[in-house]
């Protein structure tokens, strides 16, 4: 259920040319990415465009324009705003830019997401970094900098773009009720600079003044701590069934039977309890911001 992160940079001359994701052929999303590709070739076939004349106008390589087209490519949102344009194909090429969205994340970024927007209630427990629901997107990129070894400008582009897209559960209406418990070294280490560091705490002040938000603060000087295990993630559904994962359980492997969720939900609870209260919680992060201006 968790999803890595990590950061690196791209070669601007690359994403002048190639603006997308390479499609996995063994993923089912291939298929969707495939129907576009035969749809932009109808269309730019019946304008009577030939490949290096479609490029041309609407100003991607040949290259490129030819992987979407047989499906290897999936196109940026932009890419598709200017294909539609140049072949007034009717809103057919336009339709398919929220499936491209969907497409462009990992396979189990999207079955991640997808549970997500099932879930009616959250609670996440992480202790090395925050979790990436809460991660500005600067932090994002000072933890991908940091991956050993180096994701490629791709897979980078990807798993941001994935984790960003997971930050719509904010958004949510009806909301769901979202329960974080932070360490406290999360919030003193300066990833990515003192700057970076600061709006990732105002971020956080931000997220735990919504209504269905409850952000806690473990304390460092703690003597017992049930989370020393790891990560806790347990989401719940509206149909009373749920789906969870930790990493000192089971495996790390996602559980869904009643008992070991049970054992799950145990332990997050003792977390909660361990930890500080809501309110003590963000009075602690704007201490911990107003440390940073010193």
């Amino acid at each position: 259920m968790s999803v890595g992160s990590g950061n690196g940079s791209t070669d601007p001359s690359d994403a002048a040319d190639e603006p997308g994701w390479d499609v996995d052929p063994e993923d089912e999303i291939a298929s969707v990415v495939e129907a576009l590709g035969r749809q932009q070739k109808r269309w730019r076939e019946a304008a009577g465009l030939r490949v290096a004349e479609f490029a041309d106008a609407i100003g991607y390589g040949e290259d490129l324009v030819r992987k979407v087209e047989r499906g290897a490519r999936i196109p940026r949102p932009e890419y598709l705003d200017k294909a539609e344009e140049v072949l007034d194909a009717k809103g057919f090429i336009s339709a398919m830019k929220d499936e491209m969205l969907k497409a462009r994340y990992p396979k189990k970024v999207r079955e991640l997401a997808k549970l997500e927007e099932r879930a009616v209630e959250v609670l996440l427990y992480s202790n090395h970094n925050l979790h990436g629901l809460l991660q500005t997107e600067e932090y994002m990129r000072a933890l991908f900098d940091m991956q050993q070894p180096t994701y490629t400008p791709d897979v980078l582009e990807r798993g941001m773009a994935a984790r960003l897209g997971r930050q719509s559960i904010f958004e949510r209406s009806p909301a769901p009720a979202l329960s974080f418990v932070l360490e406290e070294v999360t919030l003193r280490r300066p990833l990515g600079g003192r700057m970076v560091w600061r709006r990732q705490l105002e971020r956080l002040l931000d997220v735990g003044q919504l209504r269905n938000v409850a952000l806690q603060v473990m304390p460092t000087d703690r003597e017992e701590h049930a989370g020393m295990y790891g990560l806790i993630e347990v989401l719940k559904f509206g149909d009373g069934t749920a789906m969870g994962r930790s990493d000192g359980a089971f495996s790390g492997r996602p559980v869904s039977d009643p008992k070991q969720l049970r054992i799950l939900e145990l332990r997050y609870g003792m977390i909660r309890a361990q930890a500080l209260p809501p309110g003590e919680s963000l009075a602690f992060i704007e201490q911990v911001l107003g440390e940073t201006k010193t």
